[in-house]
């Protein structure tokens, strides 16, 4: 498994909705590639730390500002 491959497969990994042997297989290119098991383990902890915290709402001024923002990026070729 090349780590493009693991990468390809990182969301099912993490959601459990892989076989057994998919999951074996990943396991085994972890065993010999630190990247991609940093990946894995950045991406975890990443989804326990936004998990974990409230969902708060955005000041209307902030609100507007991102979405004006993000429009001005769209209009220049995201």
């Amino acid at each position: 498994m090349t780590c493009t491959e693991f990468l390809a497969l990182l969301d099912e990994l993490i959601d459990d909705t892989i076989s057994a042997e998919t999951r074996a297989q990943l396991q085994d290119h972890l065993k010999g590639c630190e990247h991609c098991e940093v990946t894995l383990n950045t991406t975890r902890k990443t989804i326990e730390i936004y998990r974990s915290h409230e969902v708060y709402e955005l000041p209307a001024s902030v609100r507007e500002r991102l979405h004006a923002a993000i429009v001005a990026r769209c209009k220049n070729g995201c």
